[in-house]
Order: C-alpha cells, then structure tokens, then sequence
C-alpha cells in the first residue's frame, strides 16, 4: 500500500494474470520453453552425436523415419547419406540457431539502444547523424548487409579461420543489419522522457546527465525494446537460416537449421524427403512460437490496450 491506504498493483502480477488467460501465448511459451530445453540439453537428449565421425555408420545411411517401413526406432526422425540421426541433428542445429538469434539480438540491441539514447538526449547535429545513418540503412535490404559482412570477413580470412569465426561473423552481420529499428524507437522514447518533470528536476538538483539517462530514462524506454526483441529473435532465426541456406552461413561442420536444410534440399526429390522435412517444420515452428509470444507481450505492455 502506498501512504493513503490504497493497494498498488504490482505490473509483474498484472502481466502474469494477462499471461494466464491468454491460451495462445501460454501454448507459444510452452513451445519456446521445450525448444530452448532441447537446444540445451542436446548433448544428453540426443541419441548420438550427429558430428562425430566415431559415431556414424554409413549402413545406416537414408533410413525414413521409424513409423515408415524400413525405419529403425533407433533413429525416430530418420538418418541422411552419412548416416546422421536427424533428430539429433535437429538438436544440435537448434543450439547454434538460437546462439546466433540471441547474439544477434543483445548486439543489435546494446547499440541501437546506445545511439538511440545518445541522438534523443544531445539532440541537434548528433541526433541527425545518427537517425540519418539509420534511415540511409534502412534502405539497405538486412540479408544484403548480412551478405555483405560475411563477403568482406571471407575475403580477408582463409577458410580454415573463417570457420573458426563464423559464427561471430554472423551474430555480427545479422546485428549490425538490425540495429536502426532500435535506435528509431529509444530515440523517440527519450526525446519525449527528457522534457518531462522528473528529469528537468533531476538536472536542476545537479544529478549527472548520465546517472539521468540510465537510471531514469532508460528504464521508461525499457519495455518497447523488450518487445522489439523478442520480435527480433524470430527474424535474425530467419535471417540465419536463410544465410546458412545460400551457403554463407555456418560451415558444414558446426550446422545450424538452415545448414541442415541446405544440406536437406539436395535429397528432396529423390526421395529422403525426411533430411529437409523435419529440420524446415522446426525452424517455422520455433519462428511462429517466439512470434506468437513477441504479439502478446507487445499487447501486454501496451497501455492504450489496457
């Protein structure tokens, strides 16, 4: 209660009450919560480890799934031509996607939030530099900036160091192709907050401007790049599986969703629809879940929705 008597309503409560009557983001959050306990348990839930040359049998290469005759139950979702467990692939796949959309996310976002404090706070000739440079990429497809990136760290590595890289090379290229948005959006939020009265308070008191903008101004801005990122999450997945996919993305050796269906396509029609089936219906399934949820939380915090 506050000094009157009157009950605060705690938001935390309020969002969890939202959250329980909302059977879509509950089904989308289960979802979410299955595929990063898959992702990160791979090593213990997976029947083998698909990358492991000691491990593959070429005999078992191009079984269908284990309800399709010929299939062994050994190997539930099918093998491919090196004799791989699709599923187990499909774990460790799952791994390096989510650790690319993550990384890309908290990179896009530590800057974007970053400029964006910086252009709506200083203002004047900082702020069109900065918004200037979002918009002028903001007419740069994010695929075209991600091809880009990879094109320039190819041409300066050899190819035994770019594998080693390359998974940095592309949370670094699906980041720096995504930031604009959240500079856009923390620009405004702070342009607004710094007008208001607690923060002219605050610097008339003599409070640094930085202690300002951290402990004040960032906070009320928090919650729209809450809900760009978890949007983002679903879109730099893409971004990954369509780079992977055109072949600049994860090698071979350390494959993400999109390098296993790159590697799947090639068997399609003759076939072994099951190497590029399951790995595509996990990759739009993870998409559509963190997509769902990024919907209801964006409604959630929304006060104009309340």
């Amino acid at each position: 209660m506050n000094g009157g008597g009157v009950a605060v309503a705690l938001p935390g409560r309020s969002l969890w009450r939202q959250f329980r009557r909302a059977p879509v983001a509950m089904a989308a959050a289960f979802v979410v919560l299955v595929i990063v306990g898959g992702a990160l348990f791979a090593p213990w839930i997976a029947p083998q480890n698909p990358f492991d040359p000691a491990q593959l049998d070429l005999s078992n290469a191009l079984l269908p799934p284990a309800w399709v005759n010929g299939g062994d139950h050994h190997f539930p979702l099918g093998t491919d031509d090196q004799g791989r467990d699709v599923f187990s692939a499909i774990l460790y796949g799952m791994r390096v996607s989510l650790a690319v959309g993550i990384g890309a996310v908290a990179f896009a976002g530590v800057l974007g939030v970053a400029l964006g404090l910086v252009a709506g706070w200083r203002g004047g000739a900082v702020e069109t530099i900065i918004m200037r440079l979002a918009d002028v990429q903001l007419t740069i497809p994010a695929i075209l900036i991600a091809l880009m990136v990879d094109a320039l760290a190819r041409a300066t590595m050899s190819p035994g160091r770019h594998e080693e890289v390359a998974l940095g090379v592309l949370i670094f290229a699906i980041g720096i192709a995504d930031w604009p948005q959240y500079a856009r959006t923390v620009r405004a939020g702070t342009a607004v907050q710094k007008t208001l009265g607690y923060v002219q308070a605050a610097r008339i008191i003599g409070v640094a401007p930085l202690s300002i903008v951290l402990r004040h101004i960032l906070p009320n801005v928090f919650t729209a790049v809450t809900v760009l990122a978890t949007l983002g999450l679903a879109l730099a997945i893409i971004s990954e599986a369509t780079l992977s996919f055109l072949g600049v993305g994860m090698p071979p050796t350390t494959p993400s969703l999109g390098t296993l269906i790159r590697i799947g396509q090639n068997f399609l029609f003759s076939g072994e629809w099951w190497i590029v089936g399951f790995p595509s219906l996990v990759l739009v399934v993870m998409a559509l879940a963190t997509n769902l949820l990024g919907d209801w939380l964006r409604d959630a915090l929304d006060p104009r929705l309340a």
